[in-house]
């Protein structure tokens, strides 16, 4: 911990290294203040935790010179099951200890939740796609306008840095079907009309010796740039330096540029349990530090500083709110937007292929996991996002609301030949066509709903408080809006030559981009700082007014973290 000149330990403690925890950490610290990042999850590729998995190691780090690129890649294998599984494996919301259970949640309804604990978040396992919000689901919908977002979005793009997706075959498929279903190329970052474009990803540049003979995959693995291996959603581990992989999640872009500052310190394996408050000169209620507890030992810890940022995420940071015993807000936990996922997929034959590709496959294991969309503004996006082959039959094949394909073909007239789940001699048959295959991820506009909400359970606890429970119920505007995506998806597929289309039906409470819960205009002001707990922030997507439209909500909070730590140095460090 860093001295300082008061009866605080620091001046910010910031909970939750993901996404936006990174980011404030890191813009904080360039402003010259003293940081202190408290995570629950491991930190890989440090060498104070050089088994991060097996061994408690260090406490903190705060140097730049504890990142090692060797423990990195020996943990970031890419193997499907080992990065995946939501119970074992290292993209798990659960303690370091991965013989131990993860941490619970209750979901009345049937899906999954895809999050991940550790340094850099759930950005450890994101498809680094980084659109900007839809303009027009923030102007006079948010307390305040995308214009104001803009100058951040670029900060952000130029840091990470983001530009559009390069085209390999699925790709251009992809933007194939997508000319002639009749959609129009739409080549800006700042969407208001519909129409297809390259995704523009977090991702390096290809690497220059790609394709020379000269190099093997092997030394192209430990050099700059992108080698288009594909799967980015099992981990990237392409680069000479932590600081140098090719996919820019928080780990390996913000928390580097965090440690340089000098400012900033990181303690994972520390899961913050309340947040301590005590009075300003006011009399009113003020953050002044936290309680966390170690997750290999149990000890309990508390630090104090001059202000807190929650960045715990759309689950966490209201469970936080709620566990401490903080003033009642009845938003607080409510109105959780999920973009309610859909899944359609196509299979080709390898002669139409062969006309439209010159070649024989689609490659869904090659270049970016997802690197062309379309975009709808007031509907929601469909984007091509081919995975490994276990990830994607999981999707295509087997998760579903619909029950059973057999059992419950589509009714006529819907544009898919399967709907729901397959099984036996048809399933082996789809899985033969894996590289003929092109799959597409449906993002829908979700309307902003009381009632979806994030709760504590009154009985239920572990070592850390009361559990929570996750409520989410879409609309009948979102339900025909996904719907909608499907038939425009669907409608693509075909005309690019699909011979066979199916749509999954995924479970509504299939849970990845939970935006919302800590809304602002609703528990925080127009800067992110609580209405009724001073100099308590918040910079994860909870505080997102909406479901942004549909677009994949990392960048947007990523821009909003730099906005509100401009807002804390001004407001309380000036």
């Amino acid at each position: 911990m860093y001295p300082t000149d008061s009866a605080f330990d620091t001046d910010v403690i910031v909970i939750g290294s993901g996404g936006g925890g990174g980011v404030v950490a890191k813009e904080l610290g360039e402003l010259g203040l003293k940081v202190l990042v408290l995570e629950a999850g491991p930190w890989i590729g440090n060498k104070k935790w050089p088994h991060p998995n097996s061994d408690r190691g260090g406490e903190w780090s705060s140097s730049y010179q504890d990142l090692d690129i060797g423990i990195y890649k020996d943990i970031y294998n890419a193997y499907e099951n080992n990065m995946n599984d939501l119970i074992s494996g290292v993209f798990r919301f659960g303690p370091a200890d991965r013989s131990r259970v993860p941490w619970n949640r209750v979901t009345p309804q049937k899906g999954a939740i895809w999050q991940i604990a550790g340094v850099g978040g759930t950005t450890q396992h994101y498809w680094s796609q980084s659109p900007r919000a839809f303009p027009a689901a923030v102007d006079g919908i948010w307390p305040i306008s995308y214009r104001e977002l803009m100058p951040y979005y670029e900060r952000v793009e130029a840091t990470l840095p983001v530009q559009f997706s390069p085209t390999t075959p699925k790709e251009e498929l992809f933007y194939y079907g997508a000319k002639k279903a009749g959609w129009t190329l739409n080549p800006t970052l700042n969407v208001t009309t519909p129409g297809y474009r390259p995704n523009p990803n977090a991702i390096l540049p290809v690497n220059e010796h790609l394709m020379d003979p000269n190099y093997s995959l092997e030394q192209l693995s430990h050099m700059e740039g992108c080698t288009l291996k594909g799967n980015c959603v099992n981990g990237c581990s392409v680069g000479p330096s932590v600081d140098r992989i090719a996919k820019r999640g928080t780990l390996v872009s913000y928390v580097p540029l965090a440690l340089k500052t000098g400012n900033v310190a990181i303690r994972p394996n520390s899961y913050v349990f309340k947040i301590l408050t005590g009075h300003d000169a006011q009399g009113g209620i003020r953050a002044t530090g936290v309680q966390f507890r170690d997750t290999w030992t149990g000890e309990i810890g508390e630090l104090t500083a001059r202000t807190v940022v929650m960045a715990a995420g759309c689950i966490e940071s209201p469970r936080l709110w709620l566990n401490s015993e903080l003033p009642h807000n009845e938003w607080v936990g409510r109105g959780l937007t999920n973009h309610c996922f859909d899944w359609v997929g196509g299979v080709f034959d390898e002669q139409d292929l062969m006309r439209i590709l010159g070649t024989n496959d689609v490659y869904p294991y090659a270049g970016h996991t997802s690197g062309a969309r379309v975009d709808i503004p007031g509907t929601g996006i469909f984007q091509v996002s081919c995975l490994s082959p276990g990830l994607m039959s999981y999707l295509t094949y087997g998760f579903s609301e619909a029950g059973y394909d057999a059992l419950n073909p589509p009714v006529q007239g819907e544009p898919w030949d399967i709907r729901g789940r397959v099984v036996g001699p048809q399933l082996k048959e789809l899985m033969m066509n894996y590289n003929r295959t092109m799959t597409m991820l449906l993002l829908t506009d979700d309307e902003t709903q009381y009632h979806n909400r994030v709760g504590i359970d009154p009985i239920l606890k572990d070592e850390h408080g009361p559990i929570p429970v996750i409520h989410y119920r879409p609309s009948i505007k979102t339900l025909q809006r996904r719907d909608q995506l499907a038939k425009y998806a669907s409608e693509t597929l075909r005309k690019a030559g699909a011979r066979t289309i199916i749509r999954s039906d995924t479970p509504f409470s299939f849970m990845l981009h939970l935006e919302s819960t800590m809304r602002m205009g609703f528990v925080t002001d127009s800067h992110c700082e609580a209405y009724q707990v001073k100099r308590l922030f918040i910079a994860d997507n909870s505080v997102h007014f909406n479901g942004i439209g549909g677009p994949n909500p990392t960048l947007t909070t990523q821009a909003l973290a730099t906005r509100t730590a401009e807002a804390i140095a001004h407001k309380y460090f000036s």
